[in-house]
């Protein structure tokens, strides 16, 4: 048997995954990409030791352990996958760009950024804590955002 025809079976597979990983959107589109990846080097590694003629078959022992790599990659990733799209109802990988929740995580840092702001603009005032006032019968910024 040829070398070649392996060998290039193992670079359209490895090619093809890696367009799918660098094209794709859906998470477990690009899973499913890198696990085409994993078997053109599969597939690679037992071309080799065909070719080689090695009495070990270390070529195919490393194909077993690469599977075992690949099986539990692809059981965490799905893990994580289902666990973002039940929180987020997506899988789209460029909406998710982190995951603190955004609605609420935006709010904080509006209201955060509303304080400092006018903070900055009294600064002869003295940051006092919530519920004591010194003014009795005026409110300040910061316990009229509260």
């Amino acid at each position: 048997m040829h070398l070649a025809y392996p060998a290039v079976l193992a670079a359209l597979l490895f090619c093809t995954g890696l367009y799918g990983v660098l094209a794709r959107r859906n998470a477990i589109l690009v899973l499913m990409s890198v696990e085409l990846m994993l078997n053109a080097v599969n597939l690679n590694l037992v071309a080799f030791d065909v070719w080689l003629r090695d009495t070990l078959h270390s070529g195919q022992a490393l194909t077993l352990f690469t599977i075992a790599i690949a099986a539990a990659e692809i059981g965490i990733g799905l893990a994580i996958v289902l666990a973002v799209y039940r929180n987020r109802g997506s899988s789209d990988i460029d909406r998710l760009r982190d995951t603190a929740e955004t609605d609420e995580a935006d709010a904080e840092i509006d209201a955060a950024d509303a304080e400092s702001d006018s903070a900055d603009a009294e600064p002869h005032r003295r940051a006092e804590p919530a519920g004591k006032s010194t003014n009795a019968g005026t409110t300040t910024n910061a316990e009229a955002t509260s």
